[in-house]
């Protein structure tokens, strides 16, 4: 005889819903620069378990080297997602990635982003807890206190 298991629902799972983009609740995110927007569409990305983010990122703001030690899928919904690897910013390393296009990112693969031809939108769905470690401490805006430091480090990552 086969014996079922029953599987547990994740908090705020346990019944149908659909989220429409218009009632999306975009938020600043402190690991983020200042004009970057995140928004929890689905679970709790600060726990174990399932979680689905967008982030939206507006024309010319860099997210300089930094790595997740969750694995990582972003879908582009859209604008261009420009992502390089690696430890340093490298314009030369960007690749440029469509709306709909799907990219696995391992996790503790240092990456980086830039909104270069424009704000772009990404879906990254992961299994929590979320975590963001920039590779240089210095471009982390958790660690910029005061305004003029922010100011500074937002310059920074525009072009």
């Amino acid at each position: 005889m086969l014996k079922r298991t029953l599987r547990r629902h994740q908090p705020a799972e346990s019944s149908f819903k659909a989220i429409l983009s218009e009632n999306i609740d975009w938020k600043p995110f402190a690991a983020f620069p200042p004009s970057v927007r995140l928004a929890v569409v689905v679970g709790q990305p600060s726990e174990a378990g399932p979680y689905v983010i967008r982030v939206r990122v507006p024309h010319g703001v860099k997210l300089m080297p930094h790595k997740h030690p969750e694995d990582r899928i972003y879908t582009v919904l859209s604008g261009v997602f420009y992502i390089g690897l690696g430890d340093e910013f490298e314009a030369d390393k960007l690749q440029a990635y469509p709306p709909g296009a799907v990219i696995i990112l391992p996790g503790n693969t240092p990456h980086f982003h830039w909104a270069k031809s424009g704000e772009y939108i990404t879906q990254v769905s992961a299994i929590g807890p979320l975590g963001l470690e920039y590779i240089n401490s210095t471009d982390d805006p958790r660690n910029h206190g005061s305004t003029a430091s922010r100011i500074k480090s937002q310059a920074r990552n525009h072009p």
